[in-house]
């Protein structure tokens, strides 16, 4: 029984961190009727797969509430466009929110800590034990105090209760303010069972301001028990300030990873000239109906796809396929919308529009690829899941540990630990490792005109040990062309006379052999004349009468029928085969006239591709429909060193089945329609695009500029997003493995070093930000 099934991507917010993206993704899966859900934290979306006989996108966003999340579906009539340009907003939004929560919390934690030296100074100079935990305040004092005295020295007059008491005013307001959203989260986190980074955050400032609170309020609680009454309001503020401060930089360095996708957005153009009436008007772009004609200036952007119907132009369309020279349009090409015109001026008529243009596709499937998770995130994922309840745990380890065994002022050298044990924990490292990785590749990859469809894809690429290469379209260029026009021995009539008469005569032919004599003539300024007969025999040639004159053109056997024979050409026959070309004889009058050689030549950068994929460790394969010698030709002329010919589309499939059983990952390489089963059956599927016809649905990967480097472009950036990916992973795991040991005091016994919760609160700022910025690196890459 074949299952219906839907797949829905969810826009969640609300999720701060790894162990957030992890716990919907576990609910999700095991809702009923979920077949597969994937949850990205920073696309803040989940994708999910479900049976719409089980259950159904409302349920789906209830289950997603029920864990604390936000959730709701975009809008249908939403283009790819206006929901990336929503994103960017929200993200932009959210950018200069924390900015200035940022600054402000650290200008208010700065004032803080002035005030908090003279306040520290009389509570110490006041009791004979006092000890001051915090090692950052501590350093403070040494280094600041005397110079604020010397500066401000009224501020040491004002009473130990009234700074007291202003710095609690100001810790309860940035408390309020500026680290509103880490409270409200912990506790919707909380009520629904679960805990998160802001978990973290919440316990450890929480539990620094209600000390400091006992301590204003109950001094005595302390004093009688030999602890100076220190308060960490400063601590507070500036451990929010700093959490801030890192989150800002991430919300930063988060826009840099979709610029590619941004940009790409940015080349949608607003209007259109359009002839409406016999006029030329100005309009909206989607007001354009398909089949209107649209006039394009030299240095305008193309605002919708189609094909040019009068003018001749260059068109620049590196944006989309990476291509850095202008590309001749005339009439009858296609044009995509959102390149630029550079020359001429030309008229086309609208064809695909909307959300089934090729901007809206690409733009579409690389929203869907950076919104997909590669299969290295499922470790990050298992240990996120435990990992805040860990770290609790840890940090009441931690005061248990500093409680019994402080040899003084035990109650506040435990109380700081823990809190720093708290702080430093950051799952947001985890959870950012290999998304950002995924986003920033998966948008280079698009700048050099690779679409790579998803994390699973980008990840399977760089293990990669076979190629396997259909020739015609992808080591070929696709499109026949004449490359020798040769007279028989015999021959009474021209060269140019004898391709005059043939393309006349297949004018009448839709063969592509047929249409490369055609272009071949006009290209040599020959005027054609309508055949008087024409008959085409499928598989052997075409007869008929031109300007009187019989022409009969083909393989030898068909014109052996009209009792003429090739004998005389055999030899340079012979020879071109041998080059990879077709002969076809030709007779005029029932004389043999001559022999045309058609070929479909070898893509310029065929040969450089295919060595460099053999330097990379490759095997590379052929895999043709075309006789043996034809075949073995373009292998010479291209430099592969194994050819499988002969083969059907089945026999493809085959032969890729036969690689796979040896254990290699084999990739196929095809133009995405006549290949479509053989790259099915690949473990990656890799089509040649055209640049204006985007296979959506042919491969894994979508090669947008047609040519083989694209090929050794996927790979390269492959083999490099995972190297990143394994270094973002090790750097966010060792970080946590040693920063949470010196936090909770590891270090104190042998060197006398404790670490600080102001410390360890930047210490966590830091592991976030540097993550994504080694996955930055990827932008700066060069690849071939």
């Amino acid at each position: 029984m074949t299952v219906a099934t839907d797949t829905v991507r969810i826009p969640v917010t609300g999720m701060t961190c790894a162990a957030c993206s992890s716990r919907v993704q576990r609910t999700l899966q095991k809702a009923p009727g979920v077949t597969n859900a994937s949850v990205n934290l920073m696309m803040k979306s989940a994708t999910v797969t479900y049976d719409r006989s089980a259950t159904s996108t409302d349920a789906l966003l209830e289950v997603i509430r029920d864990t604390g999340y936000g959730a709701a579906l975009a809008d249908a009539d939403q283009s790819a466009f206006e929901e990336q340009e929503a994103r960017d907003r929200a993200q932009t939004d959210e950018y200069h929110d924390l900015r200035r929560k940022a600054l402000v919390s650290g200008v208010v934690g700065l004032v803080a800590m002035l005030v908090s030296m003279p306040l520290m100074s009389a509570l110490a100079s006041g009791h004979a034990h006092g000890v001051v935990a915090d090692p950052f305040m501590r350093w403070s004092m040494t280094a600041l105090d005397p110079m604020l005295r010397a500066i401000m020295p009224w501020l040491y007059t004002v009473p130990s209760g009234t700074l007291t008491l202003a710095l609690l005013v100001a810790t309860l307001g940035v408390m309020l303010w500026a680290g509103r959203h880490f409270y409200t989260r912990a506790w919707a986190a909380l009520r629904h069972g679960t805990t998160d980074m802001n978990t973290l955050v919440s316990v450890g400032t929480l539990a620094a301001f209600l000390y400091s609170l006992v301590a204003t309020l109950a001094p005595g609680f302390f004093t009688s028990r030999g602890v100076m009454p220190d308060v960490y309001y400063e601590a507070v503020i500036i451990i929010i300030a700093l959490i801030l401060t890192g989150n800002m930089f991430e919300a930063r360095a988060k826009m840099r990873t979709a610029a590619s996708l941004r940009s790409l957005v940015a080349l949608q153009a607003r209007t259109a000239r359009v002839v409406r009436f016999e006029q030329e008007v100005d309009a909206p772009v989607d007001t354009v109906e398909p089949d209107e004609i649209i006039i394009v200036r030299p240095g305008e952007r193309i605002p919708t796809d189609g094909e040019v119907t009068q003018g001749e132009s260059a068109v620049d369309e590196s944006m989309l396929t990476g291509e850095s020279m202008p590309v001749t349009k005339r009439t009858g090409d296609r044009v995509i919308g959102g390149t630029v015109n550079r020359t001429g001026a030309f008229r086309y008529r609208a064809t695909t529009l909307g959300a089934s243009s090729v901007l809206a596709q690409i733009v579409q499937l690389m929203r869907d690829a950076q919104g997909s998770k590669a299969p290295i995130q499922q470790l990050a994922d298992r240990i996120s899941a435990v990992f805040v309840p860990v770290v609790m745990v840890l940090a009441l380890l931690t005061f248990g540990l500093w409680y019994v065994a402080a040899d003084d002022a035990p109650l506040v050298r435990a109380f700081a630990a823990s809190v720093a044990v708290l702080i430093i924990a950051c799952p947001c490292a985890m959870g950012l490792a290999v998304p950002t990785a995924v986003m920033v590749a998966s948008g280079k990859g698009a700048e050099m005109g690779v679409l790579i469809k998803g994390g699973e894809t980008l990840q399977r690429a760089g293990d990669i040990g076979t190629v396997v290469l259909d020739k015609t379209g992808t080591v070929t260029e696709g499109r026949p062309v004449v490359t020798d026009v040769l007279l028989a021995p015999s021959a009474t009539v021209s060269a140019d006379v004898m391709l005059q008469r043939v393309a006349s005569l297949e004018q009448s032919s839709e063969h592509p052999l047929a249409d490369a004599i055609v272009r071949e003539a006009q290209a040599r300024s020959l005027v054609l004349a309508a055949p008087d007969t024409f008959l085409s025999v499928t598989g052997r040639g075409a007869q008929g009468v031109v300007q009187g004159t019989a022409v009969v053109v083909g393989n030898a056997a068909f014109l052996a029928e009209w009792e003429v024979h090739v004998s005389a050409l055999d030899t340079e026959a012979r020879r071109l085969t041998d080059e990879g070309k077709t002969p076809m004889f030709v007779a005029l009058d029932g004389q043999l006239a001559g022999v045309i050689a058609v070929a479909d030549p070898l893509r310029e950068t065929s040969r450089v591709a295919i060595g460099r994929m053999q330097a990379m460790g490759l095997q590379v394969v052929m895999l043709t429909g075309d006789n043996e010698r034809t075949a073995h030709a373009m292998a010479r002329a291209a430099g592969v060193d194994r050819v499988v010919a002969g083969v059907l589309p089945d026999g493809k499939v085959a032969e890729i089945k036969r690689l796979q059983s040896f254990g290699t990952v084999v990739a196929m390489v095809g133009d995405g329609i006549n290949d479509a089963p053989a790259l099915a059956q690949a473990d990656v599927g890799m089509a040649i695009g055209s640049g204006t016809d985007v296979a959506i649905d042919a491969g894994d990967i979508v090669l947008m500029r047609g040519d083989l480097l694209g090929v050794v472009r996927a790979i390269e950036l492959s083999r490099r997003t995972m190297r990143t990916m394994k270094q973002n992973l090790f750097w966010a795991f060792i970080y946590n493995v040693i920063g949470i040991p010196i936090a909770a005091g590891v270090l104190y016994p042998a060197f006398g070093i404790q670490l600080s919760p102001i410390l360890a609160s930047a210490a966590m700022a830091f592991s976030s930000v540097s993550v994504v910025s080694n996955s930055l690196r990827l932008r700066r890459a060069t690849f071939a």
